[in-house]
């Protein structure tokens, strides 16, 4: 007797983005979902994740109701924290297994320019330009982007008491910072992805769709959008 062949799901079918690139970063603002997407390619794929700790951060809670006094040891902290990772990672065989993140190093100078003032972020630029050479360049960027007003909804839909005290006026200078550092972003393949109208975390449709335009773009640099 001749049994059906199983019909595979979109996403069940989808190739493996890590079989073309090695070592992945998603990125975006807070509320683009950046850390839910790294997570589920590294679960779906059998990739190491490799995700950042907020809550591992003493100073972030009180910068976000204080941003003026906490600025440079919340600043510090995570940059200590990022580059500690990455060294981890690289003195473990960073190749031995595909690898996916949430932060990529180059970007961490964004939020210190928005809340230190000139001489703090001198002396956290020095701290930076001697760290930054202990960072791999991965093999593709996917930068996640939303509208600010889209950023600020997510964020107080997902409710995190750590997050109550952020502004609407941060949430959108980041944005825009974010904006004007991936358009000139050129050290790595880059992916830009617009989130409004899609959700690659709950529907899986979404999901398989992104990973196929991982798995099929040319060149450094495509933009990706999904229609209402």
């Amino acid at each position: 007797m001749n049994l059906p062949i199983p019909l595979m799901s979109a996403a069940q079918s989808t190739p493996s983005p890590f079989a073309r690139y090695r070592h992945i970063v998603v990125e975006g603002p807070i509320g683009a979902g950046k850390t839910s997407l790294a997570r589920k390619l590294a679960e779906r794929f059998g990739a190491q994740p490799v995700l950042e700790d907020p809550s591992g951060n003493p100073f972030l809670e009180r910068f976000y109701r204080d941003s003026r006094r906490y600025a440079l040891p919340t600043q510090l902290f995570f940059l200590f924290q990022r580059v500690n990772q990455l060294r981890d990672l690289a003195q473990h065989d960073l190749f031995s297994q595909a690898m996916v993140g949430d932060f990529l190093l180059d970007k961490d100078p964004l939020f210190a320019r928005l809340t230190l003032d000139d001489d703090e972020l001198r002396l956290y630029q020095q701290i930076f330009d001697s760290l930054r050479p202990q960072a791999p360049t991965p093999d593709l960027v996917i930068y996640l982007q939303a509208q600010p007003d889209t950023l600020v909804r997510r964020v107080l839909e997902r409710g995190l008491p750590m997050e109550a005290g952020i502004s609407e006026a941060y949430m959108r200078a980041l944005a825009d910072a974010y904006s004007r550092h991936f358009h000139h972003f050129d050290a790595a393949p880059l992916l830009i992805v617009n989130t409004e109208h899609l959700n690659p975390i709950e529907r899986e449709d979404d999901f398989a769709t992104l990973v196929r335009q991982l798995t099929e773009m040319r060149g450094r640099r495509s933009f990706f959008s999904l229609g209402e």
